[in-house]
């Protein structure tokens, strides 16, 4: 197994020369991402202003409570959709399976359609079974969501493989059994990042522009790493 000075040189020789098409690739769905957003707040102020009675108001509150979980897990399965075809781009980079990077093509890979109905249904699985350990208590939430978090190279890789989509309940178990014994050593990884995020909040997300891609590539080389020596 390969030390984290080891993956994180991995990364940013795969990233090397590559800087500015990896940071356009993150850019674009977060850009994407953060207008929906903003058009959502937009739209919801417009509307709440423009109502004046208390009973409308209560109404808008409550409406809002459940849009918000509803926008929250839309939300979260788009991102999934984006970050998983990022996630991939990287991964291939690590193998040497490829040597560019094309922001405008590659940030749209989940969308496939060989691809978007498994991620759909690995974002939702995701999001269920940690927010059920999530209820009981915090760390088991946390404890599982690094146990399930390769489901999506997973995924991946066995419809490269096979040409045929896996089972979503199968990719999370097998991401479960590939993570025994591994899931301290990527929270570790994750850990070491803490200093380039708090750079990153300081710069208002300036630098995060070339955080993101650096992050991407390093849990791409982990999960290379993790699977090459099962």
């Amino acid at each position: 197994m390969k030390t984290t000075a080891e993956l994180k040189a991995e990364a940013k020789n795969a990233l090397r020369g590559k800087w500015k098409q990896a940071i356009l690739l993150n850019f674009i769905p977060t850009l994407l991402i953060v207008s929906v957003f903003l058009f959502g707040v937009l739209s919801w102020t417009i509307w709440f202003f423009t109502h004046e009675t208390d009973a409308a108001i209560v109404s808008a509150i409550s409406e809002s409570i459940m849009d918000e979980g509803i926008f929250s897990l839309l939300s979260s399965i788009i991102s999934a959709i984006f970050l998983s075809g990022i996630s991939w781009t990287y991964l291939d980079l690590i193998r040497g399976d490829r040597s560019t990077i094309e922001p405008l093509k590659d940030a749209f890979r989940g969308f496939k359609s060989m691809l978007i109905g498994g991620v759909i249904l690995l974002s939702l699985l995701f999001n269920i079974f940690t927010s059920l350990w999530m209820i009981l208590f915090l760390i088991p939430g946390v404890v599982k969501s690094y146990a399930y978090s390769q489901c999506y190279f997973i995924y991946y890789d066995q419809v490269q493989q096979t040409g045929e989509k896996p089972r979503a309940l199968d990719t999370i178990t097998a991401s479960r059994q590939l993570m025994d014994g591994q899931k301290r050593r990527l929270f570790w990884l994750d850990i070491t990042f803490l200093g380039w995020y708090i750079l990153s909040a300081v710069t208002f997300g300036i630098a995060y522009l070339w955080v993101a891609p650096y992050v991407s590539a390093t849990r791409a080389a982990f999960y290379e790493d993790v699977q090459t020596n099962v």
